[in-house]
């Protein structure tokens, strides 16, 4: 975790300058790796992404030193590390319930093939093609403005983002991880599931667990959950000064709304809801207009899966602990001498270098459209830069 650049860190201070104001910034060096795992994009509108990647035995594709750079704007370090911390699955009737990384997720990594990764780069570690590349995929709309400027032009832009995703193949299911990293800055975590129902194996339950598949209605695919896991460490322009705030509205809709703020000093698990949003904040960063940069949170598409007393870690939707190295999965930690779930992560310490986990968790029902191979179906959450700039760099 511990080191960007003193360069990176150092370019802080030119951080949101107006661009008439801006002069000839320095280069930032790059994240500290070389190809094939450093991953570089620049974009059309002059924004810019900058990362490094590994496939690790444990949490699989793992994300490092995560640099953007706003169009005519000093580099803003965002992440130092990014990765999944468990997929949990439990079936309706109480019975499986996996948790698919306890073996080591970057085992079960699929190699790819040209198939799977069109107009993109397939990038190998230990000779095995595992991470795929896609630079410059669309986005849609970035902005539409029909009125008209001063200089007549009519102000409107396609967004464009680099994708970057692993396949592994658990049991029945096939999982892409996915990473977008936006020409705006934002960033799309997500996990795709895919490959078969566990129902080609025979498995048969009753109606009141399930769904039925193929002809008739004598078998029942047995509807179950996916609960995805992310570890965010944030480190907004280096690891000190970052806090993580926690936004709520109180009141009745339109009739009047009022902005809650709370700063979560102290290791804490939280619960979400459709307006509550989260920011890693660090106030000694600021853009021109003065602003403190950040970097929002927002997790309001999860079906909010609460398990039993022997999944408390499944109680809360966002967690918020002080970095340890050791605290690596949401659950089935089995790295010592840290403790085995994120809940027990949370003692009590004061926050001064704050690691996010956010669950999104998905209700699968199955259909006959699913069988066979079934398609992908995505869960997953935003990340987007809160006052990094004064205004639209685009």
């Amino acid at each position: 975790m511990r080191s960007f650049r003193a360069a990176v860190i150092a370019a802080c201070l030119l951080i949101a300058l107006p661009p008439a104001a801006v002069p000839a910034l320095a280069v930032a060096e790059p994240p500290s790796c070389a190809e094939p795992y450093l991953v570089e994009r620049t974009f059309a509108n002059g924004a810019r992404w900058q990362l490094c990647w590994e496939m690790r035995e444990t949490e699989g594709l793992t994300l490092t030193d995560a640099v953007y750079t706003p169009n005519g704007h000093a580099p803003v370090s965002v992440l130092t590390s990014a990765h999944l911390a468990q997929i949990h699955v439990p079936y309706d009737s109480g019975e499986p319930r996996f948790h698919d990384m306890a073996g080591g997720l970057g085992f079960s990594a699929v190699p790819l093939q040209d198939q799977d990764c069109p107009e993109g780069e397939r990038r190998e570690q230990d000779e095995v093609p595992v991470l795929c590349v896609l630079p410059d995929q669309p986005r849609g709309i970035a902005y539409l403005n029909p009125s008209l400027g001063e200089d007549s032009l009519r102000r409107s832009a396609q967004g464009k983002a680099l994708v970057l995703f692993s396949a592994f193949e658990l049991g029945w299911y096939t999982y892409l991880v996915e990473w977008r990293f936006a020409d705006d800055g934002s960033i799309n975590p997500r996990v795709g599931a895919t490959g078969s129902l566990r129902g080609s194996d025979g498995v048969v339950v009753s109606p009141k667990h399930g769904w039925p598949i193929g002809v008739g209605a004598s078998d029942f695919e047995e509807s179950h959950q996916h609960n995805i896991f992310w570890r965010l460490d944030f480190d907004v322009q280096g690891p000190a000064d970052d806090v993580v705030e926690q936004y709520d509205f109180a009141g009745s809709g339109t009739a009047g709304l009022e902005m809650q703020r709370k700063a979560l000093t102290k290791e804490a698990g939280v619960t979400n809801n459709r307006t509550r949003w989260w920011r890693v904040v660090d106030k000694t960063v600021k853009n021109s207009d003065g602003h403190a940069a950040s970097w929002e949170i927002t997790n309001s598409d999860s079906s909010q899966y609460r398990g039993p007393d022997t999944e408390p870690y499944s109680h809360s939707d966002v967690y918020v602990t002080q970095y340890n190295a050791c605290e690596r999965l949401t659950a089935e930690n089995a790295e010592p001498p840290c403790d085995e779930s994120v809940d027990r992560f949370v003692n009590g310490q004061t926050i001064t270098d704050p690691v996010v986990w956010v669950s999104v968790d998905y209700h699968h029902v199955a259909r006959d459209e699913d069988h066979d191979p079934m398609p992908t179906h995505w869960q997953g959450f935003f990340i987007q830069p809160r006052d990094i700039t004064a205004s639209n760099p685009h």
